[in-house]
């Protein structure tokens, strides 16, 4: 079965490593300490500490395997070497639109790193799959669930 590739930027791969390496090198040890230290308290059933540090080591774990897998599927965006037109809006634009008079900026990203209250959206999101593939001074509808939209691109970047 082929998994799908997942597209990412540069800053976002290596946000990603960092954590990476703090799960492995930093947290994974100290949960290891503290369980083994729960251990030294003696009765395990009773023991709200060492079920802490198990349920912990379990998130970790888990989380440090689900970056293995997306590390291994992620295509780094490159947008001042990507093929394309300037001013179209791709993966990795920094996309300024104006919709009902008022201005927001958007950087289209991966769903990996996606954060919309920092501006960054996904390219599987309703507004940036509606921002794919346009320029400046278009107009493109935003289909979401609850309304359609229009937004006006005012500035692309990247």
């Amino acid at each position: 079965m082929q998994q799908s590739r997942i597209p990412i930027t540069r800053e976002g791969l290596e946000k990603l490593n960092e954590e990476y390496e703090d799960l492995v090198n930093r947290r994974r040890p100290e949960i290891v300490r503290a369980i083994a230290q729960a251990r030294e308290e003696g009765d395990l059933r009773e023991n709200a500490g060492y079920d802490a540090a198990k349920n912990d080591q379990g998130f970790i774990e888990a989380r440090i395997r689900e970056i293995e897998q997306l590390l291994k599927r992620v295509d780094v965006i490159e947008n001042d070497t990507a093929p394309g037109p300037s001013g179209v809006v791709r993966l990795g634009s920094t996309v300024t639109v104006e919709i009902d008079g008022v201005e927001e900026t958007y950087t289209i990203t991966g769903q990996v790193e996606a954060k919309p209250r920092e501006g960054k959206i996904s390219n599987e999101s309703p507004v940036g799959r509606a921002l794919l593939g346009h320029r400046t001074g278009q107009t493109v509808d935003i289909q979401t669930p609850g309304m359609t939209m229009s937004a006006k691109i005012v500035r692309v970047e990247g």
